[in-house]
């Protein structure tokens, strides 16, 4: 049984930035007291890299031992090395390369003049195995149980970047896809399917802006992972939507009262 998202609205971007961060490094903490590692699927995008950047500012980020967790990515710009579009590289510039994290932690997904070279099919092959390799044997899908696995959402609903209609949002057997013909450039990635995402415990999706209020009420009134992935991307324990007031105001009353 699928429990029904938590939704935290915020005031401004801002604030929602700073409030996940804060959230973030504490499931962190929390998760390596008790099991000593910790597991976070990164995103990219503007709200989350306004989170790692607010991760980077934090007193309190020094509370996680980023010796001991492991960053993986959920969707990457299949561009060259480098390339200032790809997530890794900005997720360095905005938090990564401030913490003393072990660089055979850090799981970027490949490059377009990696070793699969311009094969985004073998890139993301590769992937998936660095992926099943991770995995334990209490892992039942494939990817290892991310505990948090962080989502932006796209004014079309699309997430990571499976996008409404496109073959790898319909994908049910592969943890990882090459994306071709991507509506929003460029127009090749890499990206974690569905089933993937829900082997996370946790899963945030994460929305500001009033560019997004309706995507976040169709993508939460059900209509589908198909027309809307969104609606699709939610976790075995706990799936939260975390949200500005202007994301948010589209959403009706009766379908998620005002707390």
């Amino acid at each position: 049984m699928t429990l029904p998202p938590q939704l935290v609205v915020h005031r401004d971007k801002e604030l929602m930035a700073e409030a996940a961060a804060a959230r973030l490094i504490t499931r962190i903490v929390d998760v390596q007291a008790a099991r000593g590692t910790a597991s976070v699927v990164l995103t990219g995008g503007r709200n989350g890299n306004a989170l790692l950047a607010a991760i980077a500012a934090s007193p309190a980020r020094d509370a996680v031992d980023w010796s001991r967790l492991d960053l993986w990515w959920g969707d990457e710009r299949f561009l060259p090395e480098g390339d200032p579009e790809r997530n890794v590289v900005q997720a360095r510039e905005a938090l990564l390369d401030r913490v003393p994290l072990d660089p055979e932690r850090v799981h970027a997904m490949p490059a377009s003049d990696g070793p699969a070279g311009d094969d985004v099919e073998a890139a993301a092959e590769q992937y998936a195995a660095d992926l099943a390799k991770a995995a334990g044997p209490e892992d039942h899908a494939g990817v290892p149980s991310f505990d948090v696995l962080l989502l932006g959402m796209g004014p079309d609903t699309h997430v990571a970047s499976l996008f409404p209609e496109h073959p790898g949002v319909r994908e049910t057997g592969r943890t990882v896809v090459g994306v071709h013909g991507s509506p929003k450039p460029p127009p090749t990635r890499v990206s974690l399917t569905l089933p993937a995402i829900r082997a996370a415990h946790e899963v945030w999706v994460l929305a500001a802006g009033e560019d997004k209020a309706d995507a976040v009420a169709l993508a939460l009134s059900g209509p589908g992972e198909v027309q809307a992935p969104a609606s699709g991307a939610y976790g075995t324990n706990r799936t939260l939507w975390l949200l500005d007031r202007a994301a948010a105001s589209a959403i009706p009353a009766d379908l998620y009262p005002p707390a």
